[in-house]
């Protein structure tokens, strides 16, 4: 009965001294933490925005007259000429108007024929004393109009023609084709768009930038122009026209910026665009990730001891935020390792450990600093 009581004392005393031991290697743990280093305060704000290379000119194509498109001959990117053959409708119905107008331009010109005949009838019969010149003014007056009828008959002739012409929708400019609208078999109406065209020339790249910024971009200001596709191209654009107005969604405005002609430049890339604007007062920049918000909602932002590697809460004053991160004018120093992830885990004086770089690089600015800190 004595060693069935004394078995499970041992037991909780084994699991408790556990517990302890666990506890006090959690309370010992040190936690590894990711840092920047706060960089010179600076005034000039750096602005970077992406954009899409794309045509000076684009134009969407279309028929001037309703129709089926029976045949579209070209496809997204393909290069046409002025003049080439893009696509057709069904010109059957035009064909048939013309007919008709020759038709009608036949019988017009036959009245003309038969009203200059009477018209000459009626001169020589004036001449002559036998008729009236009543007569002879309704012969002119029914000439005149035959002749109107004519010339109308002939313009009649001329726009079915040209309708039969538009049947055939041809490049107006050299460009390539970079979008297409409409099919073979689909029935459009006149001015309905079939492709886009982005005219040969120049190439420019469109960003569109928030109202915070747009007055960093005036028209005629120098930027750099950068591709995706190769970091190490770089170009000097020029701002050709700013927006008036935002867009209405995204509330931003849209900047257009011209290239250098160059080969390697291809529409649809993605392009960056790189600036720099004069701020009113010196700023520190800190990612977003390092704001946090300390007492009465105080935003502060978590340092570290290079010295005994120690995290401390520091107020700062956010002065601006940006794409980049955030712009504090006052509270921090250049050199403070502050710490840009994790800041809901930090507490007062908790112990960390910074990067292998970073801790060689604190060590050796603390060894410069420690014979002075002895002497003291």
């Amino acid at each position: 009965m004595i060693r069935k009581t004394v078995f499970p004392l041992l037991l909780v005393a084994v699991l408790s001294a556990c517990q302890e031991k666990k506890a006090e290697v959690q309370k010992d743990e040190v936690r590894p933490v990711k840092v920047v280093e706060v960089a010179p305060a600076t005034s000039v704000r750096k602005l970077e925005y992406s954009g899409t290379v794309r045509a000076r000119s684009e134009t969407a194509a279309g028929f001037r007259v309703s129709g089926k498109i029976v045949e579209r001959k070209v496809d997204v990117g393909d290069h046409v000429k002025a003049g080439d053959l893009m696509a057709r409708i069904d010109a059957t119905d035009y064909e048939l108007f013309v007919k008709s107008a020759e038709a009608e331009l036949g019988a017009a010109e036959r009245q003309v024929e038969t009203a200059d005949f009477a018209l000459k009838r009626a001169q020589q019969l004036y001449d002559k004393k036998w008729v009236a010149k009543a007569g002879l003014e309704q012969a002119q007056l029914s000439y005149n109009q035959a002749v109107a009828n004519r010339d109308a008959s002939r313009a009649q002739l001329d726009q079915a023609k040209n309708q039969v012409g538009y049947s055939e929708l041809r490049a107006d400019l050299p460009g390539i084709i970079s979008a297409v609208h409409a099919e073979a078999g689909q029935v459009v109406s006149a001015g309905s768009p079939v492709v886009t065209i982005a005219a040969d020339g120049e190439k420019e790249v469109a960003i569109a930038v928030p109202e915070t910024d747009v007055l960093s971009f005036k028209p005629g200001k120098r930027v750099e122009v950068g591709l995706w596709s190769n970091k190490d191209l770089k170009f000097n654009g020029r701002v050709r026209e700013v927006s008036g107005s935002a867009d209405p969604v995204s509330r931003t405005f849209a900047v257009r910026i011209s290239l250098p002609a160059d080969d390697r430049v291809l529409l649809g890339m993605t392009a960056f665009v790189n600036t720099s604007e004069k701020a009113g007062e010196d700023f520190y920049a800190v990612p977003l990730a390092a704001l946090a918000r300390g007492d009465k909602d105080k935003s502060i932002v978590w340092t570290v001891n290079p010295i005994d590697e120690t995290v401390h809460a520091r107020a700062v004053t956010v002065s601006e935020f940006s794409g980049d991160g955030v712009r504090v004018s006052d509270g921090l120093k250049t050199g403070d390792l502050v710490i840009s992830a994790g800041t809901q885990f930090m507490t007062e004086n908790l112990k960390v450990k910074l990067p292998d770089g970073v801790a060689k690089h604190t060590a050796l600015a603390a060894g410069d600093t420690a014979p002075s800190s002895l002497t003291r």
